[in-house]
């Protein structure tokens, strides 16, 4: 069982900048396919940016070249810098793990969730 907690959401500027949080807990790491994930109401949910095991990143088009998806191991901490902020990035930021083969932007094979941390992005 992996727990997983988010934080680090809120209110930005356009062009701001904010950076999430994602500690997790479980008795092992190695294996896991963990990434950020969000959703506006009415949409489904968009993967944003995930890193597995062997460090080995996939980040959507949508945000490449503005955020940047990283772990640290030693904390038990997923991140998620996001710079250069726009409205349309304003969506609850989930932060997901498996354990399977492979490491992609499609939520189905994912089978743990965080809560989820607002991101509100003002014009």
């Amino acid at each position: 069982q992996v727990q997983l907690v988010e934080s680090g959401g809120g209110s930005a500027q356009a062009g701001g900048s904010l950076r999430l949080s994602c500690v997790w807990s479980t008795y092992t790491y190695s294996g896991y396919c963990m990434g950020w994930f969000r959703q506006v109401p009415g949409k489904e949910r968009e993967g944003v940016a995930v890193v597995d095991h062997d460090d080995t990143t996939t980040v959507a088009d949508s945000v490449k070249g503005r955020f940047a998806i990283s772990k640290d191991t030693a904390k038990n901490t997923l991140y998620l810098q996001m710079n250069s902020l726009k409205p349309e990035d304003t969506a609850m930021y989930y932060c997901a793990a498996h354990s399977h083969w492979g490491c992609d932007l499609g939520d189905a094979a994912y089978d743990y969730w965080g809560q989820g941390t607002q991101v509100t992005v003002s014009s």
